[in-house]
């Protein structure tokens, strides 16, 4: 029997497999590498974090990353970026410049009580970069001028006050700033050794509550005085 030369060739070649379409996403793929990295450097602090751990947990590869990132210390810098940038960027939806004064900070105070006590690593990142004396900080640009962001926000807020005679005049954001993050950050970062020594839950539901109010009219009461 003869075939035809052109159903011969056709039954010759390989079946065609359907691909599945895969996009290429560089921001979700950066993403998730720092999201990754977020775990490994909490986990392990930058001296011991390893991008190949980083790259097996996203099943990707170390070449990967260093094409997104460079080093790992670049990767490092941007974790930190990511994570002050989460605040600062959630503060600026606060809508506190709409707000009474009184009502702005107690908004501001009450987010930043709930954001540290819900994002343990971000502590947790601050804690590492302050062993490190700063040194990562120091290479960003972004990160100091994301903070200015709040303290101008701040700025604003305390002077409205002043002007309407419900805070004192002379506050200095800074200062105020501090005042707040001390209190929402030490509770976090300390909690292990807090609470051991001291015998309390810091996450109890009641205990945090009660430091929530706590702290809401104790930085009040400070600026009314």
């Amino acid at each position: 029997m003869t075939m035809n030369p052109e159903l011969s060739a056709a039954l010759d070649e390989p079946v065609a497999t359907p691909r599945k379409s895969r996009k290429n996403n560089p921001e979700k793929t950066r993403e998730n590498i720092l999201q990754e990295a977020i775990v490994e450097f909490v986990q392990q602090g930058l001296a011991g974090a390893r991008v190949d751990a980083i790259a097996e947990r996203i099943h990707t590869s170390k070449r990967m990353i260093y094409y997104y990132f460079g080093s790992k210390e670049q990767l490092y810098v941007e974790v930190l970026e990511k994570l002050y940038g989460d605040i600062r960027t959630t503060e600026s939806r606060l809508h506190l410049a709409e707000l009474a004064p009184v009502d702005a900070i107690r908004r501001l105070v009450e987010f930043t009580f709930d954001h540290h006590d819900r994002n343990v690593d971000f502590v947790r990142i601050v804690c590492i970069e302050n062993i490190h004396n700063a040194e990562y900080v120091k290479q960003s640009g972004a990160i100091k001028a994301m903070t200015n962001t709040i303290l101008d926000s701040l700025g604003v807020i305390l002077r409205r006050g002043a002007e309407e005679g419900v805070f004192r005049a002379g506050l200095e954001p800074l200062d105020v700033h501090l005042l707040i993050s001390s209190f929402c950050f030490y509770r976090v970062s300390n909690r292990q050794t807090f609470g051991e020594i001291f015998q309390i839950d810091l996450s109890d539901e009641a205990v945090k509550q009660r430091h929530r109010q706590m702290v809401c009219e104790s930085v009040l009461k400070y600026l009314q005085a």
